[in-house]
């Protein structure tokens, strides 16, 4: 299983497709002229930490209150009768709280729940289970006092990989990368099937997975609304949601 970012979407989370897209969903940052590639980058917690931790600080509780859609459980019932591992680009930790173990998900761009230090005086991540970031919504900066590193001070941020970000620190991502790479190579190839849910173009990371692992059964189902054409390799498209779609696949086997 693949996923990406539309597939928070139909839980609810907002959709920052494009500049317009991104002020709906945080208006303040409108009038500052920032777009979220450049809210969503390291520097800010150097230059304006307070202003960094306004925005995932914001994302952070956000994502704590959001409750997976139906089609999470569609895919966990999926994953009780085959072998399942998850591919996302997605740092909400969706899919652990809709049941799947940690171990059997591997999220390419890190996780909000995980800290990192800032400068980074090591190679170590850390829960943000106890953070608890207080914000002016007015103004989408965050209140003092910030999460630091326990090492040595410094601030702390997300450990997500940002634009332009050469201080994220992989930590366990990188290992559980490793053994999802082992464990396709363990499988038959020409067997596997590949369901790839809200991945788009902008950053195709997951996509390019997706299609890399379905090379030799050509066994690849993309549902994307606005993308889903196969330019590479075979399989199916569908210009649909992934809720819906895995719903109504659901309801035709039952």
């Amino acid at each position: 299983m693949c996923a990406g970012a539309g597939m928070g979407v139909d839980s609810g989370l907002p959709d920052f497709r494009g500049p317009e897209g991104f002020w709906r969903a945080y208006p303040p940052y409108r009038r500052l002229g920032l777009r979220f590639e450049e809210i969503a980058d390291p520097e800010h917690f150097d230059a304006d930490p307070e202003l960094a931790w306004g925005f995932y600080g914001h994302r952070l509780a956000l994502y704590r209150r959001t409750v997976p859609h139906a089609g999470y459980a569609v895919l966990r019932r999926w994953a009780d009768r085959w072998p399942t591992r998850v591919f996302t680009s997605n740092v909400d930790g969706a899919f652990q709280a809709a049941g799947f173990a940690d171990d059997d998900v591997t999220e390419c761009h890190g996780a909000i729940g995980m800290l990192q230090c800032t400068r980074p005086c090591h190679e170590g991540t850390w829960s943000a289970d106890d953070v608890d970031v207080a914000i002016d919504e007015e103004s989408m900066r965050a209140r003092p006092p910030l999460p630091t590193c326990p090492r040595c001070g410094a601030v702390a941020r997300p450990n997500i990989l940002m634009f332009g970000d050469g201080s994220w620190v992989p930590g366990h991502h990188g290992t559980k990368e490793d053994t999802h790479r082992a464990w396709l190579r363990a499988r038959d190839a020409r067997r596997l099937v590949v369901i790839e849910l809200g991945a788009g173009t902008a950053v195709p990371t997951v996509r390019r997975h997706a299609e890399l692992a379905s090379a030799a059964s050509g066994a690849l189902i993309r549902v994307n609304v606005r993308e889903p054409d196969i330019r590479h390799g075979r399989g199916v498209s569908l210009a649909a949601g992934a809720r819906a779609t895995l719903e109504a696949l659901c309801a035709a086997r039952s």
